[in-house]
């Protein structure tokens, strides 16, 4: 018995029209309840349109015995909105209960990535075959689906009879869990795609009548008013913009977020970057760019007044391991091992329970290197930047102070020197992931400040002269010479690899002529220099020692004869 067929797995049905025709898959919840898509539904022509006396078929795919009953959609548990790629799920209530039903789990699940197993009905396979996918985060969709990536090429895929066949996790602390429902989407017969329903879009559409079947936790950041109304405001609406740019970039670090010392516009509009990718839906005419992707935030949790272990907790309970164990530095571990990597926001870490611990144990230590394994990190702070804690970016919307007399500096001008160091912190971030992370102590990356600037320069005063601009085009013409420094050190180190590495070739090429490849003197020598330059990180001073070490051999030998 394969384990798609396991009896373990009661909760896996076919559903068909009245006439007994195959229309696609459901998730038994309990004795009488049935999830699915509402497409599926509409396809058996039992929709609440139809009248009362409509209904489709639902039978067991793995249950002993088999059953087979009736059943009619809850009239007011529907949400489908044909060709809207929104909702798409109904709640089917069975004439007759099903004996022995046990209740089934949905588990809300960060959806960025994962191994997923779905079990549906293909008209060649009318009793149903297992298919595996991957979870790959909300791929562009209209805000409420989560992608399914391809896993294996060559064998069966998602197709029609799969539509409301339930999502299982295969690996982690989730595996055998029901994490979402299919719901398949054709562009041609050769460019098929496929998405599913998290649980969280599940759950905002049929509410109180799945709460009972719900675990796990999902977003902890609690709104704050209308996060919307915020947008009103210019200085809300360019951080919002930036902080979205940035996180949508394919930026991996620390992002440090200054949200002043009240309830008010750093916490407001970093709240609402988290709602807007856990709130199903369009982004409700939004202004353009102030919207996160549905999902694209893994865990988000408000540390004020909490304890270090809450937020432990909260975290270990998101991403599905033991919720038990609050232990920071196994949490560390495993987040920065995490594939996909994370995307989390913990807000208001200096109004925790205890500030300095969560620092010292969890954040520090996850901060010192979330940029080199890719996890992006977003800290609300209320306060200045925590002493010791590595960040890449600050967010401050706190004016730049000028001088009593400013220089006169036009935006233009201004604009030009942000918008080039923001080519120039592009620059090195790209040649800080290719290159500088091969060598031991490479220079330190400088902070990015473009961000900042960028959200300045987008509501200081146009009046000319004034303060805040020329400050802000003395702060970029500042940062990017320090850019361009970082820039010209690490490409200096690049050369001398190179350099190092081309002389090194040329005089075991010119040993072996002389003494062939066997000479153990030179052998040794040669091996050292080649495993300083090869061995990551490398250290460029003991190359530095040993290539010209094993040079000077080559030219003693050659000069004895």
């Amino acid at each position: 018995m394969t384990p798609d067929q396991r009896p373990d797995r009661p909760w896996r049905v076919r559903i068909d029209d009245r006439h007994g025709g195959p229309c696609g898959a459901g998730v038994l919840l309990d004795d009488r309840s049935v999830l699915t898509c509402a497409h599926v539904v509409q396809q058996a022509d039992a929709h609440p349109g139809a009248g009362p006396a409509a209904f489709l078929r639902v039978r067991s795919a793995v249950a002993a015995p088999e059953w087979r009953r009736t059943a009619r959609v809850v009239e007011d548990v529907w949400a489908f909105e044909d060709g809207s790629r929104r909702g798409d799920v109904a709640l089917l209530r069975l004439d007759e209960p099903v004996g022995h039903a046990c209740p089934t789990e949905l588990w809300k699940v960060p959806i960025s990535g994962g191994q997923v197993r779905v079990y549906g009905f293909p008209a060649f396979e009318p009793y149903g075959i297992g298919v595996d996918a991957e979870l790959a985060g909300s791929g562009g969709r209209a805000g409420e689906w989560g992608l399914l990536n391809r896993v294996h090429e060559g064998r069966p895929w998602i197709q029609p009879g799969y539509s409301g066949a339930g999502v299982m996790a295969l690996d982690g602390a989730f595996a055998g869990q029901v994490v979402g429902i299919v719901v398949a989407d054709y562009v041609d017969e050769n460019g098929r795609a496929a998405w599913m329903v998290p649980v969280e879009t599940m759950q905002t559409y049929l509410g109180r009548r799945i709460t009972p079947y719900v675990r796990g936790v999902g977003i902890e950041v609690p709104s704050r008013g209308d996060p919307a109304a915020d947008l009103d405001d210019p200085l809300q609406l360019a951080l919002t913009r930036e902080l979205a740019r940035l996180l949508t970039s394919g930026w991996a670090g620390v992002a440090l977020v200054a949200t002043g010392r009240r309830t008010g516009p750093g916490s407001s509009w970093l709240v609402r970057l988290t709602e807007t990718s856990r709130a199903p839906g369009p982004d409700g005419g939004a202004p353009r760019g102030t919207a996160l992707p549905f999902g694209a935030v893994d865990a988000a949790y408000d540390a004020r007044g909490r304890t270090p272990g809450e937020v432990c907790a909260y975290l270990a309970h998101r991403f599905g391991f033991d919720p038990g164990a609050r232990d920071p530095a196994a949490l560390v571990h495993r987040l920065l091992r995490r594939r996909p990597p994370p995307f989390v926001i913990v807000d208001g870490i200096d109004g925790a329970g205890d500030p300095h611990r969560l620092l010292a144990d969890l954040l520090i230590p996850l901060a010192r290197d979330a940029r080199t394994r890719g996890l992006r990190l977003v800290l609300g702070v209320e306060g200045d930047p925590p002493d010791d804690l590595p960040y890449q970016v600050h967010l401050d919307p706190t004016p730049l102070p000028g001088t009593a007399a400013p220089r006169p500096v036009t935006v233009d001008r201004a604009r030009e020197a942000v918008a080039r160091l923001a080519r120039a912190e592009a620059e090195a971030l790209l040649l800080e992931r290719t290159t500088a992370r091969r060598f031991l102590a490479p220079p330190r990356l400088p902070h990015g400040r473009a961000p900042r600037l960028t959200v300045r320069l987008a509501v200081a005063r146009a009046t000319f002269p004034h303060a805040e601009i020329a400050a802000i085009e003395a702060r970029a013409v500042a940062a990017a010479t320090d850019v361009d420094a970082y820039l010209t050190e690490v490409r200096a180190m690049d050369a001398a690899h190179e350099d190092l590495t081309v002389r090194l070739e040329l005089y075991r090429a010119l040993a072996e002529e002389h003494f062939g490849a066997s000479d153990r003197e030179l052998g040794a020598l040669f091996t050292a220099a080649h495993s300083a330059l090869r061995t990551a990180p490398v250290d460029l001073a003991a190359a530095g020692r040993r290539v010209p070490r094993y040079i000077a051999a080559v030219n003693r030998r050659i000069a004895e004869g």
